[in-house]
């Protein structure tokens, strides 16, 4: 059972991803972050639901909507706004980008640009648990495009066969790039539907609501840590922004929108927290505190160096370099 205490300090970390997004669209319409981002406003209550739900030594595995997954981890607002700016004080010293994002000493083990190609992988990290007895889980958000990748099937066959301590947490935000995904897919819920395929359970949950979340994936967890195998959750989520800083988001219609608006994760956060008796004063602290912590990181990355050339072969190989391969 979720406290107070514990709920107020989940309202903020979803409000300083929350804030941290925006910070990153501003900085992108200034020029200040080249290439594109893939904005997960709106998707924080499944990372930091989730999260909560996990130990420190997990594996983490995401897709290049992954700013709020590597926040949930661990990953300050510097780390990520510095990243995204090319900084040397990125959480990737520059070589990530907004696609890439990873703090292995978090357990965050990198988003991943190729759609559900990073399943395959945490299915691997949770073999690897398996074998060495570690009692670790790993945990692969992926989107509800990503279900009707060949990745996808072989993944999850592979940790049913297997029983591997993995959870596989779709991320549906109803659209798939820019194409609905019920106009492409034979079932209504893509990956909780297919779950069976494979002779697992898999469950649909409200992917806004971060109690919501933190117990499912609790339950999950809790399952693949006890050597009881796998588990498939669909988090129904809804992204703010279009697919990508090129996509306006035209094609969704206008009430869609404002009905998934008003389902807010922030919004609901504070319904459950009034409904608890926290005064809203302390809410306000928090957002208080959130607005502080981002103005200082988008301060901080603005004013960090540019990455050493001399690093650039360095996190590629084990030794740290390359020398050994000529």
């Amino acid at each position: 059972m979720i406290g107070a205490g514990e709920l107020l300090g989940l309202y903020e970390r979803m409000a300083l991803i929350r804030r941290t997004e925006k910070a990153a669209h501003d900085l992108f319409m200034a020029g200040l972050v080249k290439g594109t981002t893939h904005l997960a406003a709106g998707h924080e209550a499944v990372a930091v639901g989730a999260s909560a739900a996990l130990r420190d030594d997990d594996y983490v595995f995401a897709t290049y909507r992954g700013h709020h997954h590597a926040m949930a981890r661990g990953a300050s607002a510097e780390e990520c706004l510095a990243e995204l700016m090319s900084k040397a004080t990125g959480v990737c010293g520059a070589k990530g980008g907004s696609m890439h994002l990873t703090k292995a000493s978090s357990g965050m083990l990198g988003s991943y640009a190729i759609v559900g190609a990073h399943l395959p992988m945490a299915a691997g990290a949770a073999w690897s648990a398996k074998l060495r007895g570690s009692g670790q889980v790993a945990v692969a958000f992926f989107g509800d495009g990503a279900t009707n990748i060949g990745a996808f099937h072989e993944a999850l066959n592979l940790a049913a066969v297997w029983s591997l301590p993995v959870v596989f947490v779709c991320e549906n935000n109803l659209y798939m790039e820019y194409t609905p995904i019920g106009t492409v897919t034979a079932v209504a819920n893509p990956a909780a539907d297919r779950a069976s395929a494979y002779g697992l359970d898999g469950e649909v949950i409200d992917g806004n609501d971060v109690v919501v979340v933190a117990e499912a994936v609790g339950r999950a967890v809790a399952r693949a840590r006890a050597g009881d195998g796998p588990s498939i959750i669909e988090a129904r989520t809804y992204r703010h922004y279009g697919h990508s800083r090129a996509d306006p988001a035209r094609y969704r219609p206008a009430e869609e929108v404002e009905r998934w608006l008003k389902h807010d994760p922030l919004d609901l956060a504070r319904a459950r927290l009034e409904a608890l008796g926290v005064p809203e004063a302390k809410v306000l602290e928090a957002d208080e505190r959130v607005r502080a912590a981002v103005d200082a990181a988008v301060a901080a990355a603005e004013g960090a160096p540019g990455p050493d050339p001399a690093e650039a072969f360095t996190d590629v190989w084990a030794d740290g370099g390359a020398a050994w391969r000529t």
